[in-house]
């Protein structure tokens, strides 16, 4: 399904600080871990956004934030025009219906002790006005035929299946409600590279016939190319920069996508001689201490005084054709170093 210019869902200014306490009997907070730090951006109909940037950068805080599973510190997660920090009761119970995850890892993200049609069919046990107790086994073996698995095997356990088929088992679970977004939280980080591709395709068949929106975190670049429509790059919190997938893997303006993109193999031995390699200093900061201003400028070779004064908003610069949170964003050709 080709993204239309419906916007499903709109994150504005979000922000997630984890209080950092001291002391046994009273304690006061000594300072905070800036999770995500101002993150907006919008999710179309239809649409897969991308999100990457190293561990630690605030990605799966940020899925979390978005399916209401943790409160803001500020900031709100508008679908459909509603907030959906405002809701309560029956009206958040019946927002989840239409916003689902699929968690990282196949091996602890189904319960070991349920079978595959109690973990697919457990959605409908909390919203049983999707299917009638009648209906459910039909809609579970349907929803394991739809994702490639055999029907048949709704009495197995979660141990008795590989890990790309119990990645499929989650992507069912997911679709029982029929959602209209897809939080797929590092999917196929854990499975070898060609069930990988596997899963990834399937979820493109899957998108095209629901109608699916998906939110794709990943850290792998090229997976998150090969899927996504746009692409949000994070680091310490922030969004550094927004584009489409040509935009960002082609021409990247942010130094840190420049040197997240120069860390890509590449096959071709041609290319490596002609790519330049960009080694960044130092490990990331702190998120309980991040840098001032420019958050990227202890490790950017681009870093001058205004980087530590002021910090840099996500615009569309002077020549370029996309926002980028740089105050010397340069666009940048780049070997294709990623296979579209």
């Amino acid at each position: 399904m080709a993204p239309t210019g419906e916007v499903i869902l709109e994150v504005r200014d979000l922000v997630k600080h984890f209080p950092l306490t001291r002391g046994l009997l009273v304690k006061r907070q000594i300072g905070a871990v800036k999770a995500v730090d101002g993150v907006s951006f919008d999710l179309h109909r239809g649409e897969t956004l991308g999100v990457v940037g190293e561990s630690g950068c605030g990605k799966s805080t940020l899925a979390k934030l978005i399916m209401a599973l943790e409160r803001p510190t500020s900031g709100s997660v508008l679908y459909k025009g509603q907030d959906i920090f405002k809701l309560r009761g029956k009206e958040l119970k019946a927002m989840r219906r239409n916003i689902q995850i699929v968690l990282q890892d196949p091996y602890t993200s189904l319960n070991p002790r349920m079978t595959v049609g109690d973990i697919v069919g457990e959605p409908f046990e909390i919203h049983p006005e999707v299917a009638p107790k009648g209906d459910r086994k039909k809609r579970v073996q349907e929803l394991l035929e739809v994702v490639g698995l055999n029907p048949e095997h709704i009495n197995r356990y979660p141990h008795q299946f590989s890990g790309g088929q119990r990645q499929r088992i989650g992507i069912a679970r997911g679709l029982a409600l029929r959602p209209e977004i897809i939080v797929c939280d590092e999917p196929v980080s854990a499975l070898d590279v060609s069930i990988q591709a596997q899963v990834i395709n399937l979820l493109e068949k899957l998108q095209e016939e629901f109608g699916l929106s998906y939110i794709f975190i990943a850290h792998d670049l090229s997976v998150v190319r090969h899927i996504s429509d746009r692409v949000a790059v994070m680091y310490l919190g922030k969004i550094v920069e927004l584009g489409t997938d040509v935009q960002i893997y082609d021409h990247p303006t942010h130094p840190y996508t420049q040197a997240l993109l120069s860390a890509v193999p590449v096959p071709d031995p041609a290319g490596r001689e002609n790519r330049e390699r960009i080694i960044l200093a130092g490990d990331p900061p702190s998120p309980a201490n991040p840098p001032s201003g420019c958050r990227f400028r202890t490790r950017c070779w681009k870093a001058q005084e205004v980087c530590a004064e002021k910090v840099p908003a996500l615009v569309v610069r002077e020549g370029s054709d996309h926002p980028s949170a740089c105050h010397f964003a340069e666009e940048k050709d780049v070997v294709h170093a990623v296979e579209a």
